[in-house]
């Protein structure tokens, strides 16, 4: 028996003894393969699975985190320029822009009453070539080598990679316009559809065409329509490099929808390659495997586990912006790939991201107090200990807004009556943002002073954007009105101490969210306080969101929070919020509130046509002056973006309106290994008295063999 405890603790000790040794240059609970930390890959993670990977239905932010990486659009936006800038992706330069007449015939004039059309024509650069992929695979008879599968032949394909055959082709103006035809498709169900009807010639009967179209085909059960069979009058191949987008009369805008992976090129042979009989059942559709021109392509999808992007072999040339950067003019991308893993818990991904594991991170609001300290000056500065980890941070206000909305056809709180404008502009002064912003959201967030947030042309600083019903300059500092001037305003109102003058009841009014739970109930308990403050009672009606959207659809909310995140950087893409034609209930649009004033229309019709300029920042002004004073909405807050990063993870300036920017990120790989071993240090020290402790166990027994072999004579 001693023999064997002998024995038995040699074991434990040698296997200590290795585990003491370390492992090497990897920590011990490294989550990534070591030879992968090693190499030039940027580590993150993702929370929300990707529905869509096609660019034709794709329209979310866990989409676009991988999707415009891999597609290019004609267009994108310069990556340190500010504001922001468009400029070429795959064009020599930027459209050529051709204004036409009623009669489609060329004019000078810019003035938008003249101009009945405007052609958009897209040059593109030559000899850019697609990532590999099975679809565009031939055989030695220049024939699709999977373009004429049977069932038979996918029995054994279970992804994308299982087809060994790749292939790749030159980027053609045929493919931007296949796509564009995409988006009209119904059976795609594209979420800018509807909105390209009203832009592009032609869109909107082309997508009556193509749902006739669509139906005889799947009646001969045949999933693929062949759009090159089908002309779209406003969307037209010139050559081999050149292609025309003709929209509805002068909209300067259109140009930041082209910057989107809506307009990425599309080859038909993907389309034919993926809707072949089987496919779908296998997930091997656009929706899992997308193709593209971009900096990267897809190279495992698994998003129960993690997501991978990996080099594109076949990206053409582009390189690092000129700056004072020392990657200026390097060739992109910068990195060689990207893991993504999946994080459903923001705890497990915090840690990982303190010990190094993730490269960037944001901050949930369980994390702030433990990396962000704000000073005297009310500035957010890194505690000690994320400075200590060489942590840097990064904030930006995110071109956003949150607001509180009245529903303009409610009796009370809608309408253009004095009263009725006096009591919102009373609640506006009492429901104070600005503490709603230091408890809430941690300090991440800046007031409102209208739906414009900055950054975007039309803001304005200081008291020259300050909305003065709200706000007032205290002597060079813009601060809140007193609630005591909101008690004015109600009594004016005729709701003098929350009381209706005609009813003698206090004055109830109607909150509808669907915030709900134990995490909600601090936010409403303050919200119902503020209103409080000058004697309203707010009922919170909290309901599901279905419900809430039916209301909304209705007109039967009254007063409502809301958000809207900007599409692309223009004052046109806030202020339609608000335009009378894009009302909820009657147009079924993003109007919210319902609001509708004929002045504030006239001057939004103006103003949407119109380059920026400074008679397109006075016509602004007049706007925000009607709204501000109307006050269809408590402005809210513009929330601002706090990112932490690394600092082997270089270029990390942020950028608001911009999605493909993983190929200018850059990693210092042999820094990220240094560091991660200094963060993981092993606590091995009960190791040692777990030792002492064995060997102790262990002396005994072997005194006692010792023994018994000497008295066996051994």
């Amino acid at each position: 028996m001693p023999l064997k405890i002998y024995i038995n603790m040699k074991k434990i000790i040698a296997v200590m003894v290795i585990l003491l040794a370390g492992c090497g240059d990897n920590t011990w609970n490294n989550p990534h393969d070591i030879n992968l930390v090693k190499d030039n890959i940027l580590f993150s993670s993702f929370s929300e699975r990707p529905k869509h990977l096609d660019p034709a239905r794709a329209y979310s932010s866990s989409e676009y985190q991988f999707l415009a990486q891999i597609y290019e659009p004609p267009l994108q936006y310069h990556f340190l320029k500010r504001p922001y800038e468009l400029i070429p992706a795959t064009t020599v330069a930027m459209p050529e822009q051709i204004y036409l007449d009623s009669n489609k015939q060329p004019i000078d004039s810019k003035d938008p009453k003249k101009i009945a059309y405007t052609d958009y024509i897209f040059t593109l650069n030559k000899g850019i070539q697609y990532q590999p992929h099975p679809a565009l695979a031939k055989d030695s008879n220049n024939q699709y080598l999977y373009h004429s599968l049977k069932l038979a032949d996918i029995d054994n394909k279970y992804t994308l990679a299982d087809f060994k055959q790749t292939n790749t082709r030159e980027l053609i103006a045929a493919d931007y316009v296949y796509q564009i035809k995409r988006l009209a498709l119904p059976a795609l169900n594209s979420p800018i559809a509807g909105l390209m009807g009203g832009l592009i010639e032609g869109f909107a009967d082309y997508s009556k065409q193509l749902s006739s179209e669509w139906k005889k085909q799947k009646d001969n059960k045949v999933f693929w329509l062949d759009l090159r069979q089908y002309p779209l009058s406003g969307v037209t191949v010139l050559d081999r490099y050149r292609y025309k987008i003709r929209i509805k009369n002068r909209y300067p805008q259109f140009l930041y929808w082209t910057a989107m992976p809506f307009f990425a090129p599309m080859p038909w042979e993907a389309e034919a390659f993926y809707q072949q009989a089987g496919m779908k059942k296998k997930n091997i559709t656009l929706h899992w495997y997308p193709i593209g021109t971009g900096a990267f392509m897809l190279t495992e999808n698994n998003p129960n586990l993690r997501m991978v992007l990996t080099k594109n072999p076949n990206f053409h040339n582009e390189y690092y912006p000129s700056d004072n950067s020392p990657d200026a003019g390097k060739k992109l991308p910068l990195v060689d790939g990207a893991i993504y893993n999946l994080e459903k818990e923001q705890i497990p991904r915090w840690t990982k991201f303190l010990q190094g594991y993730y490269d960037t991170s944001g901050i949930s609001s369980d994390s702030f107090d433990q990396a962000i300290q704000f000073g005297s000056n009310g500035n957010a500065d890194l505690t000690a200990d994320m400075k200590e980890k060489g942590i840097r941070l990064v904030t930006a206000v995110e071109s956003s807004i949150f607001y509180m909305g009245f529903n303009m056809l409610d009796p009370i709180v809608g309408g253009t009556s004095k009263k009725a404008r006096l009591l919102r502009q009373a609640i506006s002064i009492a429901v104070d943002y600005d503490e709603y912003i230091a408890i809430f959201s941690n300090g991440r967030g800046i007031p409102a002073q209208s739906p414009i947030p900055p950054g975007i042309f039309g803001y304005k600083t200081g008291k020259a954007g300050m909305n003065p019903i709200v706000y007032e300059d205290n002597k060079g500092k813009i601060q809140r009105k007193s609630i005591q001037v909101a008690k004015d305003l109600m009594t004016q109102a005729g709701y003098e101490n929350g009381f209706d003058a005609k009813t003698g009841k206090t004055l109830t009014l109607n909150y509808d969210t669907t915030a709900s739970g134990p995490d909600s109930k601090a936010n409403l308990n303050w919200m119902i306080k503020q209103f409080k403050k000058i004697g309203i009672d707010l009922v919170v009606r909290g309901t599901d969101y279905n419900r809430f959207q039916s209301k909304m659809r209705n007109g039967k909310a009254q007063i409502f929070s809301w958000g809207w995140n900007a599409d692309y950087p223009d004052p046109e893409n806030f202020l339609f919020l608000l335009y009378g034609k894009n009302g909820k209930v009657k147009y079924k649009g993003e109007n919210a509130a319902n609001y509708e004033n004929p002045k504030f229309d006239q001057l939004f019709e103006q103003m949407k046509s119109m380059s920026n300029s400074p008679a397109r920042q006075k016509i602004i002004d007049q706007m925000l002056s009607i709204i501000q004073i109307e006050a269809p909405w408590l402005f809210g807050f513009h929330p601002k973006a706090f990112s932490l990063l690394h600092p082997w993870y270089k270029n990390g300036k942020p950028h608001i309106m911009a999605n493909n920017t993983l190929k200018y990120k850059r990693i210092d790989a042999e820094l990220r290994l240094k560091q991660q071993l200094k963060f993981n240090q092993p606590i091995v020290f009960p190791l040692f008295i777990l030792l002492f402790v064995l060997l102790l166990a262990v002396i005994p027994a072997f005194r006692l063999w010792r023994k018994r072999e000497t008295c066996l004579g051994v």
